[in-house]
């Protein structure tokens, strides 16, 4: 059955999703927000998106919105409205917070036109949380917040400068943007004690994990691996995706330092980028790459011997990185140089496509990847474990069914309440 056919409460509603992310954007939150739109659309709902102008993961304006301070376009069937916002080139908590100071002034003076019958939101942003908090108390009807980071343990977690004060006051906002919330979704178990002492009830939390939003390689590996330059022999790690503190992806430049024979390759973007290139000056066996497009980003994951995820020693809570989903899809084994009690760590775990090594270790990090390059036949057993997670737990199609049972739940329960 078509999701146009599918009938359910959800077809006929006014839904309106608030995210600071979302398509164009191919990385993080808004690919995500971007699918779950769209599918609602095509289920038959009035979907209406309020997001921002596309930033993610450069934090530079798309040069085609520069100058735009407000527009609406029609993308996969959803109304999606722009507005403005600060972009801070480089992450401080004073510049952070001026990013989310703006988002959140320009989405509650000129939020999209009408009444919904629910409102989304993807948090983070901080500021995209407490729009739809604060629209939903003005329409009077159900919020569903949607937890994809816990930006007050980020800003405590992730190094950033001036990150312990702006801790308290982020934690503040989330707590406002959860705590009336009909239920909360969760994309990790991990987050539910961080969401629990923000003073919501547990039987208001609900599990929605992300799903894979990429398609599986189809490219030759070998002619891939060609293309890009790639000597055979020679190992290759790859880390796709945001270059921000909390990635702490110097251990991969000291990595590389540390083995000449190794290729290091930094695929995306993010506000460290250049710093890191700096870092790596006069590492021939570093490799800096754009982000590459929806149509080939995995045939270039899979090219790769393997798949790197890296975090601060400090980040536990806050953060299961996007990037994993895509990482298993690809079927080569990833190594997570993470904290241990992590979330990130549970999800490499429980996938069984990868191993873990200390965080901020560079030697350690080496050593999995020098190992798992003189067995292939073993990496290649590791990494086959991930399309095989995904196919069990990550589908787009149990991610958004997911989505479905929760926002009919929601809906169940504010008709309920409209009754009382």
């Amino acid at each position: 059955m078509s999701d146009a056919a599918r009938p359910g409460p959800i077809r006929g509603r006014r839904l309106l999703l608030v995210s600071t992310n979302y398509a164009p954007e191919l990385t993080g939150v808004g690919p995500y927000a971007t699918q779950l739109a769209e599918h609602w659309a095509a289920s038959g709902a009035r979907v209406r998106a309020l997001t921002g102008m596309p930033h993610y993961p450069s934090w530079r304006l798309e040069e085609s919105y520069r100058g735009v301070w407000r527009t609406v376009e029609i993308r996969g069937g959803v109304g999606v409205h722009r507005r403005r916002h600060y972009v801070p080139p480089r992450q401080t908590a004073l510049k952070r917070a001026a990013f989310e100071a703006s988002i959140l002034a320009t989405g509650l003076i000129a939020p999209p036109p009408g009444r919904p019958d629910a409102v989304i939101s993807q948090m983070p942003s901080l500021a995209g949380g407490v729009i739809g908090a604060r629209l939903a108390r003005h329409h009077r009807v159900p919020y569903l917040p949607v937890v994809q980071d816990l930006m007050g343990a980020a800003a405590a977690q992730s190094g950033i400068r001036g990150g312990g004060r702006a801790a308290a006051v982020a934690a503040a906002a989330e707590r406002y943007a959860l705590r009336g919330a009909a239920l909360v979704g969760v994309i990790h178990e991990s987050f539910v004690p961080g969401v629990r002492a923000l003073g919501v009830d547990p039987g208001r939390i609900r599990l929605v994990p992300n799903w894979t939003h990429v398609q599986a390689p189809t490219a030759d590996r070998g002619a891939t691996r060609a293309r890009l330059g790639w000597s055979e022999g020679v190992p290759v790690i790859l880390h796709s995706g945001n270059m921000g503190l909390k990635q702490g992806l110097e251990v991969l430049v000291e990595a590389a330092r540390l083995a000449p024979g190794v290729r290091v390759v930094l695929m995306g973007d993010g506000n460290q980028r250049d710093a890191l290139r700096a870092r790596a000056e006069g590492l021939a066996n570093v490799e800096f790459l754009e982000p590459a497009g929806a149509e080939e980003f995995t045939d270039v994951l899979a090219a790769a011997d393997v798949l790197a995820v890296t975090q601060r020693a400090s980040v536990l809570d806050m953060s299961v990185p996007s990037k994993l989903t895509s990482y298993f899809t690809s079927g080569r084994p990833v190594v997570a140089s993470v904290a241990d009690e992590g979330g990130t760590a549970d999800e490499v775990r429980r996938s069984g496509a990868g191993v873990l090594v200390a965080p901020e270790d560079p030697a350690a990090l080496l050593e999995a990847v020098q190992k798992l390059a003189a067995d292939p036949a073993a990496a290649d057993a590791l990494g086959a474990e991930g399309p095989r997670y995904v196919a069990r737990h990550l589908s787009r199609e149990a991610g958004l069914a997911r989505f479905d049972d929760l926002l009919a739940e929601v809906l169940r329960d504010g008709q309920d309440s409209g009754r009382r």
